[in-house]
């Protein structure tokens, strides 16, 4: 196998020294144009790759940044990642993307990846306790932002959606059309996101006497899940379906209807209602248009990167935890029309 052509190579065939070759490819303003063109000639003639490797190991940083997400087969965070691409970009950095599938040993294994490619900081959509990561992060000086994720610490900047006041306001509007016995689908409970939707339904049936609610435990946020759910609940005695459910996330609200959609006997909404979470593209395109709790994914994505672009490039950047609102989208899973 032949060697790859090297930057002394360049330098040879162009007539010129290696600073010179140096300067083209990164500080091409230095150079002559007649020059530039030269060595241009002979990195297209050898088919020359820079090593940026190298090079951010010599400067012991890069125009990188990385993203770990929770579940990257969920369009929400495919939402983040894209702005957060967009945003990027416009800074003269790019994204590299890892997904964690809510593992916490994955999330370590990535952030540790990361650190060796010398990133220059990280996006992370946290599973569990993030103390541990922002300690691992900072014994090598890489920023870190969590996003999707609220952070009290004053170690890292965060960026948010209030999901208590996202689980409250599902269970207001189910309790508002007229169902009392409520079914949430969602876990595992160590992802704060989960619990905190949890809670906020929590907060909403503890304030209405004569309603309740019925935790149906979810070891996936898929849609494959949701219909696994949705045909568990089927077995079920009749009189003990809940009226309305709220699942987790869209997924698991999407699965949820295909499974009542494939037995004749159960309408959505008319016999079970639903309301999912993130309100993803899909939801109002589906069989039976899904109500949602929105989340601004592309605000999220965006505002990450601006914070984590002001912690890299200021001196006296102080932490910011920006927690934006939720909003609720009505369709016709849950009301009748």
């Amino acid at each position: 196998m032949s060697q790859e052509p090297s930057i002394q190579d360049v330098a040879k065939l162009a007539g010129v020294s290696l600073g010179t070759v140096s300067n083209v490819l990164n500080n091409p303003m230095l150079v002559r144009p007649q020059t530039a063109n030269k060595v241009l000639a002979a990195v297209n003639s050898l088919g020359y790759v820079r090593n940026d490797a190298a090079r951010q190991l010599k400067q012991g940083k890069s125009q990188a940044l990385g993203l770990i997400s929770l579940d990257s087969t969920n369009p929400f965070f495919g939402d983040i990642a894209r702005a957060a691409e967009d945003a990027a970009d416009l800074s003269g950095f790019h994204i590299l993307q890892a997904s964690s599938s809510q593992s916490p040993e994955r999330q370590k294994d990535y952030l540790r990846m990361f650190q060796e490619q010398r990133l220059s900081g990280v996006l992370l959509s946290p599973v569990g306790d993030s103390s541990e990561l922002r300690a691992q992060a900072e014994s090598v000086g890489m920023k870190l932002v969590m996003i999707d994720h609220q952070s009290d610490e004053r170690t890292s900047c965060s960026v948010s959606v209030d999901d208590i006041a996202g689980g409250q306001m599902a269970v207001e509007h189910l309790i508002a059309t007229g169902k009392k016995k409520i079914g949430f689908v969602g876990g595992p409970l160590e992802i704060t996101q989960i619990k905190d939707r949890l809670q906020g339904a929590r907060n909403v049936v503890d304030q209405n006497p004569g309603v309740s609610l019925r935790v149906i435990p979810a070891t996936r946020q898929d849609v494959i899940s949701g219909r696994e759910i949705g045909e568990e609940i089927l077995n079920w005695n009749s009189s003990d379906w809940p009226e309305a459910i709220f699942a987790a996330n869209d997924l698991l609200a999407l699965g949820l209807i295909q499974a009542f959609r494939m037995e004749a006997r159960v309408r959505v909404p008319e016999d079970i209602a639903i309301i999912g979470y993130d309100d993803i593209d899909f939801a109002k395109a589906a069989i039976v248009p899904l109500s949602s709790v929105r989340q601004p994914a592309k605000e999220i994505g965006a505002t990450g990167v601006r914070l984590l672009l002001e912690e890299i490039e200021g001196e006296d950047h102080h932490h910011q935890h920006i927690n934006f609102q939720p909003e609720l989208v009505i369709r016709q899973s849950t009301v009748i029309k």
